[in-house]
């Protein structure tokens, strides 16, 4: 299926696997991009010597086009885009605008970059500033979200900017995929659908415990950082909502020295990311120390399986996904349902069941 998605990344399917902390590493990466999808490697969580190696391991395992995920408001941002100038990266993928003089110099380089977004005035920043597409998270997506869902958000979008738009937040299947290019997405991309795969290195009772959850079991809490942040509801969120001051702080201390340890930050580099992440809002200092250290509350879920003390971003579809196909599986699936649809679709409707 070749969409303005596929001809711009040089993909043979229209999906596209985002970049989730401890999670999209060089063995989901590179299995996604076998099964002919966008896999993104998440940089955040890595140092930049491990980045490097994470980019060198993906590029062992496959030879199809891949992207890096990076924060734009890193402190180490300027290094980490060296890295994937030097080695060659296809995608440039962002989960917070990157600055105009960012883009043009990955454009540069030859890099595709891909902001993700979450409101139309910000794809027509970005598409202003030069990003050749962008992908639209509606309030269904996991992780750090926003109120609109995507069936309203889409379509604003695809009609503001002429630039490919790829739709993200609520699909996990051919049917989603169908309903985004009627829409006029180029695409979909999927995070804990992909999450949920057996190529997906997170630990089997952590995937038990996303499989086991109902729709109503993925939350919107502001307690970690202070921002809208969609999760599994576990021990530490409950707790977290119901902690005082104090008790916050001293739980944020912990995890950011922890982190400091794995990223090789600073404490007044972890400080001002945390500020960056601020947007505005009035936060104390245990939100903008958690803000700085999430990804250490991901890693106690995601790679030591604590499920009683780490976070677990999840979109909506966790509570409706039910199995843990591979890669190729998913991807086969799909695609398989998605142009069996179309096909109903071209045909007259035939699709439509009483």
């Amino acid at each position: 299926m070749e969409t303005a998605l596929t001809r711009l990344v040089g993909v043979r399917h229209p999906i596209v696997q985002t970049g989730m902390g401890w999670v999209a590493g060089p063995r989901l990466v590179s299995a996604t991009a076998n099964a002919g999808a966008l896999g993104v490697l998440a940089s955040a969580t890595m140092t930049t010597d491990r980045l490097r190696e994470a980019i060198r391991e993906v590029r062992s395992r496959t030879d199809a086009p891949f992207g890096v995920n990076l924060r734009a408001d890193a402190a180490d941002a300027g290094d980490r885009v060296r890295i994937m100038i030097e080695e060659g990266v296809r995608v440039a993928s962002f989960a917070l605008a990157p600055s105009p003089e960012l883009i043009a110099e990955l454009k540069e380089a030859g890099l595709v970059v891909i902001p993700s977004i979450g409101a139309r005035r910000h794809a027509e920043k970005v598409a202003a500033w030069g990003a050749d597409a962008v992908i639209v998270q509606g309030g269904e997506g996991g992780g750090h979200t926003g109120e609109v869902a995507t069936t309203v958000l889409l379509p604003q979008v695809v009609d503001a900017v002429r630039i490919p738009v790829v739709a993200a937040g609520g699909f996990f299947d051919g049917r989603g995929l169908v309903a985004a290019l009627a829409y006029g997405a180029a695409g979909v991309a999927m995070g804990t659908r992909f999450l949920l795969t057996s190529d997906s290195t997170v630990p089997d009772a952590v995937k038990a415990r996303y499989l086991a959850a109902t729709v109503k079991d993925v939350t919107v809490t502001t307690a970690v950082d202070g921002l809208p942040h969609r999760m599994l509801r576990t021990e530490l969120v409950d707790g977290l909502e119901h902690s005082g001051r104090a008790r916050a702080l001293l739980h944020a201390v912990r995890r950011a020295a922890g982190f400091r340890k794995l990223s090789g930050l600073t404490w007044p580099q972890m400080v001002r990311d945390g500020l960056a992440l601020k947007h505005g809002k009035e936060l104390s200092w245990s939100q903008v120390l958690l803000a700085a250290n999430t990804p250490m509350l991901l890693r106690a879920a995601m790679v030591d399986g604590r499920t009683d003390l780490g976070v677990m971003a999840s979109g909506q579809v966790a509570g409706v996904i039910e199995d843990l196909p591979s890669c190729a599986e998913l991807v086969e699936g799909v695609m398989a349902q998605a142009e069996e649809i179309i096909g109903e679709l071209t045909r007259g409707g035939a699709s439509m069941r009483a």
